[in-house]
């Protein structure tokens, strides 16, 4: 697993399994805040996996071994150029009012992130979008509120509200996905909502197809 990582990653452990617990209600509470202020806590959409983000290649591979002891690993993929995991929990995860059933586990590129750990939660609304253009316009139809930030108008109240969050649009995409899933994703601090058309069960059984 291990020879698929570009050789600039680092070979020594820098978060382990033990830290990501001790971390995970500061996240649930940064991601909370961020739902609230996104006004899309109560808007019954399902969390279908957390993300992490490490620096180095063996604690991918100490965080692999740890969850795999949980869970099973139902997708094994390369994203832009290097592998990344899909860990469905036998136990879901708890934040909030979500369940969350699955772990991404991204192994590292040549990337430094500013803060290893817990990075983002994933969220499916009911959508047949395939671009970011139309998941936007269905996400506002879901909740107008958000309309200020993914069509931002500087001078109105709203955008000095929003200024803190950062918004990307993309459309990632592993070497045998069939399904189109673009991706919207609002990042505030250490911390990130995706919004997406599909689950990421659905995407990988996508990977299936001829």
């Amino acid at each position: 697993m291990a020879k698929s990582n570009k050789p600039t990653a680092p070979l020594t452990a820098s978060i382990s399994y033990e830290q990501l617990t001790q971390h995970w209600s500061v996240f649930e509470t940064q991601i909370l805040a961020l739902l609230d202020t996104l006004d899309l806590a109560d808007k019954a959409l399902f969390c279908d996996h957390v993300a992490l983000r490490v620096n180095s290649i063996a604690s991918a591979d100490a965080l692999r071994e740890a969850f795999s002891r949980m869970g099973n690993i139902i997708s094994d993929n390369i994203i832009n150029g290097r592998p990344i995991l899909i860990i469905e929990l036998d136990t879901p995860l708890t934040l909030g009012q979500f369940s969350i059933e699955c772990i991404e586990l991204p192994y590292p590129s040549d990337k430094a992130y500013p803060q290893e750990g817990w990075e983002h939660i994933e969220l499916v609304i009911e959508s047949t979008a395939e671009d970011c253009q139309t998941l936007s316009q269905d996400l506002i139809t879901l909740c107008p509120t958000l309309k200020p930030l993914l069509q931002p108008a500087p001078s109105t109240p709203e955008f000095e509200l929003y200024q803190a969050i950062k918004v990307k649009m993309s459309s990632p995409k592993g070497d045998k996905e069939r399904l189109a899933n673009p991706t919207i994703a609002f990042k505030r601090d250490n911390v990130c909502i995706k919004v997406h058309s599909h689950g990421i069960k659905a995407v990988i059984a996508s990977e299936q197809l001829t």
